[in-house]
């Protein structure tokens, strides 16, 4: 689960702040088949179905799906007819996330601030509540499509139908690390002001393309981050190479800005890749040097090297510890959104030595998609 002093610490916030957040509520897909998704979510990685909403229980336009590992919980959303908005979002996006939500203590006061401070409403504060419980929620508008709501809960989140999954087995993943998007050129620095002057968000790290390139590609990043860590989002816009970025490529095939990757903490990296490799999860593979340059800069690193290298780890060290982590191939047909699985040791960055080994790594996949 999150770290109990990093909780204690944003708990303290939100009793200060004017506009106090307590941690990710959720992520809301919008897709094609919220019934596939669902079950690929739990099959290969674990994810235990929790809840349903939809026709059977009174919800006549879409059907949702929730589910929940340790502290992530998704929502999966499909329409039941191709005039819903949810369907309009697919197929001018493909699946995708729509909703980045965050948990607050005051959901009204959440939206009266964002909207004082310049941000544009997506959802008006309303109420839900059921007899498992009552949720008051609102939403203001992000990059491209994607809004963030805030969500103040009550008990369990109102409107579905418990479940009780005797079939998923959890592959030990905890809580969402960070939550990254990709914006058009220009505009990472536009957003950045947004999440410092809605959010009352600083920036954390700055990455730019000589630090995040290869021969052919680059992009630029600058990580948004609350000062308690339990929110971190980089956001990532293309920069000039001599062929085309897989930011480009995700603007490309998404239609503009959107969430490109979610990433998921598990206390053990080898044994939840292990599992999710087993069960049919595609991850990247890495260039045959890569291990080489990587066992020269960290000789003295605790892990298990044999295994490290068969299922492909990434490794990184920065001045608080290091970290291992990997990255899924895409998870739909278009080249858009995928999944990071992280394990920190300490280290409080990104990978930023594993970048170049990375970025060869999504170029060979862009090259046999014709697309580089």
């Amino acid at each position: 689960m999150t770290d109990p002093d990093v909780l204690d610490r944003a708990k303290e916030m939100a009793g200060k702040d004017d506009f106090p957040l307590i941690g990710f509520s959720h992520l809301e897909w919008w897709v094609g088949n919220a019934y596939q998704t669902a079950q690929f979510l739990r099959s290969h990685l674990g994810f235990a179905i929790v809840g349903y909403r939809g026709p059977e229980t009174g919800t006549r336009e879409t059907a949702s799906y929730m589910l929940q590992q340790g502290d992530i919980r998704f929502i999966v959303t499909g329409a039941m007819g191709p005039e819903h908005p949810v369907s309009d979002h697919v197929r001018r996006h493909g699946p995708g996330v729509k909703d980045v939500a965050i948990a607050v203590p005051d959901a009204t006061g959440a939206f009266e601030v964002a909207i004082e401070r310049g941000a544009e409403a997506a959802v008006e504060p309303h109420v839900l509540e059921d007899d498992h419980g009552r949720a008051v929620i609102s939403a203001v508008q992000a990059y491209g499509d994607t809004i963030h709501s805030f969500v103040q809960l009550e008990g369990d989140m109102p409107g579905f139908e418990r479940k009780e999954d005797s079939i998923a087995v959890s592959t030990g993943l905890e809580f969402i690390d960070h939550v990254v998007a990709n914006v058009e050129l220009g505009k990472m620095n536009h957003w950045v002001e947004w999440y410092e002057r809605v959010f009352g968000f600083t920036l954390l790290k700055h990455f730019d393309d000589d630090a995040i390139s290869t021969k052919y590609t680059a992009l630029m990043s600058k990580v948004m981050w609350d000062g308690t860590g339990i929110f971190k989002l980089p956001i990532n816009e293309p920069a000039e190479g001599l062929k085309k970025s897989q930011i480009d490529e995700y603007l490309q095939f998404y239609g503009g800005p959107g969430v490109q990757h979610i990433a998921m903490h598990t206390q053990d990296l080898l044994t939840t890749v292990a599992h999710a490799l087993a069960r049919g999860l595609r991850t990247l593979a890495v260039p045959d040097s890569y291990y080489n340059d990587v066992w020269r800069r960290m000789p003295d690193i605790d892990v298990d090297r044999s295994r490290v290298e068969e299922l492909q780890v990434l490794l990184d060290r920065d001045e608080d510890g290091y970290l291992l982590q990997i990255f899924s191939q895409m998870l739909q047909d278009r080249p858009t959104v995928f999944f990071e699985f992280i394990e920190r040791r300490g280290a409080t960055g990104f990978g930023k030595g594993n970048f170049k080994a990375l970025f060869e790594a999504i170029e060979l996949e862009q090259e046999k998609r014709g697309n580089l």
